[in-house]
């Protein structure tokens, strides 16, 4: 046993402080090594599983046919809580203070290493490497789980953002093209606007955080780097500043966007999109399947690129999505182990994707999708696997995330702000949060 004593970020609303006892240290949960497809010795037993509210359309058809395969392959009973993602953070935060949590659950992965350094989720690197898996996982999503060299979460599903576009407009201004550099971008939105003055070629959201960085890592810039154990912030550092000027000149200099959008959220930017206002914005790769759901004539209009890097055609895009996780309160670590690998291969992997419209953890069901899939698809898939990038994985980046210390930036940039004090000043803050 070894014990693990951190503090947990709680969102908005401050911090809890957890001791918790995480069993078996390297190698996860105590088990009994028994065998959890014993369908008669598992009779009786029952495990909880905690997934999110509104990632996929069709949960309660997917939860019935997971719950039938899990009985069928194990004989025990599987009891699905789906949990709102509001507030979840601070849900888990309790369960694990109270073990009082699931077996398993979908865990963001912002909140992974933050939790498996609270003591609170299991080590899977064993039981994953015995499977035979560790070598057909998305390496974005192993990063973000792995905190110390050990993976805590099995990559689920994974979505990033891309640029999407209304070809006809582009097609009007004869700008229908990948981007292969800032300057290709740049002279894009130039020649909309000069053909449409009335048009936001490019909106800049400023509450979007993951809209922004691709800018940051496009220029080389980082928002944190790591010395041994301790971390500091380096969005103040002159990479990251050249990729924020150039991102806020965009609204700034160059009339890409519109002064509302200083407050814009992603969802936002969708809004004017459909409405015709914008010709083409940052969004997630899980997006384009809601217009064609909601807007069919617009959907076929859809033309996607990968977001440019100053010199090149792929920058680094944030790669968010879910792990699955085992708890260190499960009695059942066999049976957990064996739910996560029902879900996060084969064809539940595959469904779960298809039917959210995000990209599953494995590579081989990744490459299903893919070879599956139309070429908006395929750009998606290209930024995920050249330029999917995980923010630091670090536990004490849930309170920076809680505190917006980055969209607040950027805020202060689009509102005059000049680029180095505002970087400045969020740099002050990221490092008292590290050092804390």
């Amino acid at each position: 046993m070894i014990a693990r004593r951190r503090v947990l970020a709680s969102g908005a609303v401050g911090t809890a402080a957890l001791t918790l006892a995480a069993c078996g240290g390297s190698g996860g949960s105590a088990g009994s090594g028994a065998d959890p497809t014993d369908t008669e010795a598992n009779k009786g037993k029952t495990l909880t599983l905690w997934i999110m509210e509104g990632t996929n359309a069709k949960t309660d058809e997917y939860v019935e046919a997971l719950k039938q395969a899990f009985t069928e392959r194990t004989g025990a009973t599987l009891d699905v809580q789906v949990q709102p993602w509001d507030g979840a953070h601070d849900k888990f935060v309790t369960a694990m203070s109270g073990g009082t949590g699931p077996d398993v659950a979908e865990v963001g992965t912002t909140w992974t290493p933050e939790f498996a350094d609270a003591g609170g989720l299991d080590d899977l690197t064993d039981d994953i490497k015995a499977a035979g898996l560790d070598a057909d996982l998305v390496p974005g999503l192993v990063e973000a789980g792995t905190l110390d060299g050990r993976l805590y979460g099995m990559p689920w599903y994974a979505g990033v953002r891309s640029i999407l576009a209304n070809k006809e407009i582009l097609d009007a201004a004869g700008v229908n093209q990948q981007p292969a550099s800032w300057d290709d971008l740049l002279n894009m939105i130039t020649t909309l606007k000069q053909k449409n003055p009335d048009l936001i070629p490019f909106p800049v959201p400023g509450a979007s955080l993951f809209a922004m960085m691709p800018f940051v890592w496009g220029a080389g810039g980082e928002i944190a780097t790591q010395d041994g154990d301790a971390w500091k912030a380096a969005i103040n550092q002159p990479p990251a500043v050249e990729g924020l000027q150039f991102y806020a000149d965009l609204a700034l200099k160059h009339n890409s966007s519109t002064p509302a959008a200083s407050t814009w959220k992603e969802t936002d930017s969708l809004a004017a999109f459909t409405q015709g206002d914008v010709a083409m914005f940052v969004t997630g790769s899980w997006v384009p399947a809601t217009v064609k759901q909601d807007n069919p004539e617009l959907a076929e209009k859809l033309v996607a690129f990968t977001i440019p890097a100053k010199d090149s055609a792929v920058a680094g895009s944030f790669l968010g999505g879910s792990h699955l996780c085992r708890f260190t309160e499960t009695k059942e670590p066999e049976l957990a182990f064996e739910l996560i690998k029902l879900m996060a291969t084969g064809d539940f992997a595959t469904r779960w994707a298809t039917e959210t419209n995000f990209f599953p953890g494995s590579q081989e069901a990744l490459d299903q999708v893919v070879s599956e899939g139309d070429e908006i698809t395929k750009v998606f898939a290209q930024q995920m696997s050249e330029g999917g990038t995980s923010v630091p994985v670090t536990p004490a980046w849930g309170q920076i995330e809680g505190k917006k210390t980055l969209p607040t930036l950027l805020t202060k940039i689009l509102g005059g702000t000049p680029v180095q004090q505002a970087a400045d000043e969020a740099a002050q803050e990221m490092d008292q949060i590290f050092q804390a």
